[in-house]
């Protein structure tokens, strides 16, 4: 949004320069974006007049001008066609930058002849796009006149305007709240009504839907041509191209009181009648041709189509588009300089149609753009009878009396408020007096009610919805920066750390996830449908109402499918055997119970070659470091129970388990994916990893103090022992570990898997483990009857989990 300061000036009195006006916009809460003071830029420019002007002596399209400066008389060669004597225009003296060139003028000699400065094209002092030669000013301008005079150059503010303030998209509002901030006196002029001279002969009509409410009136006898100098002025300086009066008046009004109007050439309507109307679908234009919905050629010279949900202004007994309500008009209808009669209308568009017609047709013009914030909807006929005002004024002519249809949507209800609330939710001490001051300067009537007010919010201010926003509106008026620095209580630090358990164990899992060599990753919480049905999701009430694309439409019932996605992309570029992990939440349904956290780490295929052959197969390489990452955050990994055969469907029926400590307390599933899922998901080779439940883990137990515990080392040297045990191809290896190592506690510090043998000497449908148990000692050497004790109790121990001693 643009604003001259000088238009400023036509509703605001005040002598503020221009930076303090931005200075007070910006302590009020608008967001000044820049300052343009095309007066500085032109500073060193003034009028002058050539007094003769010669031939240059060695060129052929140069001039030698002696001019009559400011600075005195000057010697100044010139290239432009136009240059001639007697002529004023405007001159720049060594030293100045022209802006257009984007050079600073010295002092040098041009083919053998100095020049003392330079005469101005209208371009090169970017007043135009383009010149064809130096400026041509009147004669009555006298010398040293300075440029910024001349031009009517004033400073122009841009700001930025937040969506709940429609109300800043006018002149007149923004000076509203400046003359609350005490920077001026407010002048709202009333609005004089224009009487009518004969009954408007357009019938208007409206769908409730599409319009709530369209007011109008004809004018007949009117001339249309260009508009006069303040007018185009006042859009200049804003960087708007002045067109026809009819036309610059709506856009003056558009930005001065933020009311968008339109106007109709009466004698291109069809009929006498205007509706303003949604879409309509299966139309035929002719008969036999196919049916199709309405199209409009707009002013902008585009085809767009009308679609059922846009709001479309219509003749022809409501059979012809002449219009998109809110956003654009139709060219058949548009006013040219042989317009005569005029059908002038003022309405009011729902906001939320208007802003998704904006989307649909990809226009954003002026009025789309107020309308789409929000218009005051009870300036519908105010702003028709400042139009009428200023077309009677400037095009002449006669005005019927107004015709309304519908009407204005109901405003904001009243608030009562306290003025004490103010002191109680922003620590400001602001007087009832400075608060009511506040409040009506803005617009707002108060009624006392005992110690309270009764606040009538005005119709432009449809952001006020409670007292909290009353007080919001007192404390930017009286000053953001009034608002005492006290500091927050002191807060005693909670018990054990500020970090939850979840937290804790989160970074703890980052930590030994890098430290093993994975990456993390950070994906979408959700992904495409497909995707999330092969992974146990992709119920259709975790489908996303507005989802960023079309792929990205569900809640992940699993990070696994993500991660996939990104291994894959960077196998297409030739980086195999990524290493990847997150930490973040699923999603199993839709209550907040049903969002849980995980770690899913995955590792692509790699295929590097290696000159050592075939290394350690990665599936128990991703198994280690899945007990790696439990141990880590603490989990208790000696009683896991490693359980084959029912995993989730996504991982490979027979090359995946899952760690648990019961069957209703899964830790974690791992393993290589299902070839179906990895062939829907496009990726080839064997992708293998792990999901961990962190809210699955047990919690650990509390520590007596955070310091650890003192070291204890025994002197004595361990020894081991080697044990085959005979057990059936069905059993796990990690079963008969956990039940050796649980003979003897004190003793037994670890057990390991050595050997497994198949063949002659085992029976069918049987395995040999060979079993290496190290004895730690802790007070004495141990004897062999003590050794022989503790080999008693392994085999016991072994033969409970299904194992016997082979012989």
């Amino acid at each position: 949004m643009k604003f001259s300061l000088s238009w400023l000036k036509d509703h605001l009195k005040t002598d503020a320069t221009i930076d303090q006006v931005a200075a007070a916009m910006t302590m009020a809460g608008l967001e000044v974006e820049d300052i343009h003071d095309a007066s500085k830029a032109l500073a060193p420019f003034s009028v002058a007049k050539v007094v003769s002007a010669a031939k240059h002596p060695n060129a052929d399209k140069l001039q030698v001008l002696q001019v009559d400066t400011v600075d005195g008389p000057k010697e100044i060669v010139c290239g432009a066609p136009n240059a001639r004597a007697g002529m004023t225009t405007i001159y720049a003296p060594i030293g100045a930058y022209v802006p257009g060139l984007g050079v600073t003028l010295v002092e040098k000699p041009v083919r053998g002849v100095v020049s003392n400065g330079m005469m101005c094209s209208a371009a090169e002092l970017e007043l135009s796009g383009e010149s064809d030669g130096i400026m041509d000013l009147p004669d009555s301008l006298t010398v040293g006149t300075p440029a910024a005079a001349v031009f009517g150059a004033e400073p122009v503010i841009d700001f930025e305007v937040t969506p709940n303030r429609p109300d800043w998209l006018g002149v007149h509002g923004i000076a509203r709240d400046l003359a609350a901030t005490g920077l001026g006196t407010f002048e709202d002029k009333p609005i004089m009504s224009v009487k009518g001279a004969f009954p408007c002969p357009i019938t208007i009509k409206i769908d409730g839907d599409a319009c709530p409410v369209f007011s109008g009136r004809v004018i007949r006898g009117v001339k249309n041509g260009p508009s006069p100098e303040w007018l185009q002025d006042k859009l200049k300086s804003i960087g708007l191209k002045p067109i026809s009066t009819l036309v610059d008046i709506t856009n003056y009004l558009s930005f001065d009181r933020a009311r968008p109007l339109h106007v109709y050439d009466l004698n291109k309507l069809v009929g006498t009648t205007i509706e303003a109307r949604l879409g309509l679908e299966n139309r035929t234009v002719a008969e036999g041709e196919p049916h199709h919905n309405e199209q409009l050629i707009a002013l902008d010279g585009k085809t767009y189509t009308l679609t059922p949900d846009i709001c479309v202004i219509a003749d022809a007994n409501g059979e012809r588009p002449i219009g998109i309500g809110g956003v654009m008009g139709g060219e058949s209808t548009g006013c040219d300089d042989a317009t005569t009669d005029v059908f002038l209308e003022s309405a009011w568009f729902d906001p939320i149609r208007t802003a998704q017609t904006g989307r649909t047709t990809g226009i954003n013009s002026d009025a789309q753009y107020r309308f789409a914030r929000g218009v005051d909807p009870e300036s519908v006929v105010p702003g028709l009878e400042l139009a009428t005002r200023l077309i009677l004024d400037l095009c002449g002519g006669e005005a019927s009396e107004v015709a309304v249809a519908g009407q204005a949507p109901a405003g904001r209800p009243n608030v009562r408020f306290d003025p004490a609330y103010v002191a109680q939710l922003t620590g400001l001490s602001v007087s009832k007096d400075e608060i009511k001051r506040i409040l009506r300067a803005l617009g707002f009537t108060l009624d006392a009610d005992g110690d309270h007010y009764d606040v009538k919010v005005p119709s432009w201010r449809r952001d006020v919805d409670g007292k909290a926003d009353l007080v919001e509106e007192v404390a930017r008026i009286h000053g953001f920066n009034a608002i005492p620095a006290t500091p927050l209580p002191p807060v005693a630090p909670r018990p054990g750390g500020v970090l939850t358990v979840q937290q804790a164990r989160a970074r703890a899992a980052r930590r030994a996830l890098a430290a093993l060599g994975y990456s993390e990753a950070v994906t979408w919480s959700f992904m495409r449908q497909e995707w999330a049905t092969l992974f146990g999701g992709g119920d259709d009430r975790l489908l996303l109402a507005n989802p960023i694309t079309s792929e990205l439409n569900c809640m992940r019932p699993s990070p696994l499918a993500n991660l996939l996605e990104a291994a894959g992309r960077n196998a297409a570029r030739g980086l195999t055997g990524a290493q990847l992990f997150e930490i973040g939440p699923i999603y199993l349904g839709l209550e907040p119970n049903d969002q849980k956290p995980v770690i899913a780490a995955i590792r692509a295929p790699d295929k590097a070659r290696n000159w050592q052959g075939n290394a350690e197969d990665a599936l128990f390489a991703l198994k280690g470091d899945l007990l790696s990452l439990l141990d880590s955050v603490g989990a208790p990994v000696a009683s896991l129970q490693l359980v084959q055969g029912q995993n989730a469907s996504h991982w490979h029926p027979g090359r995946s388990a899952r760690l648990q400590l019961g069957p209703k307390q899964v830790i974690a599933e791992f393993g290589e994916l299902h070839p179906a899922v990895l062939k829907a998901m496009d990726l080839d080779g064997a992708y293998i990893g792990f999901e961990l439940r962190i809210d699955n883990l047990p919690a650990a137990k509390a520590k007596a103090s955070k310091s650890k515990g003192a070291l204890t080392l025994s002197p004595f040297m361990p020894l081991s022992r080697d044990f085959a045990f005979l057990v059936s191809e069905a059993t796990a290896a990690g079963d008969i570990l956990r039940a050796v190592k649980g003979a003897d506690k004190v003793l037994i510090s670890d057990a390991n898997v050595f050997d497994v043998y198949r063949g002659q000497g085992v029976p069918d449908g049987q395995k040999s483990l060979a079993v290496e148990v190290t004895l730690q000692p802790t007070d004495k050497t141990l004897t062999e009857p003590e050794i022989e004790a503790v080999a008693q109790k392994i085999v016991a121990a072994a033969a409970k989990a299904g194992a016997t001693l082979r012989g």
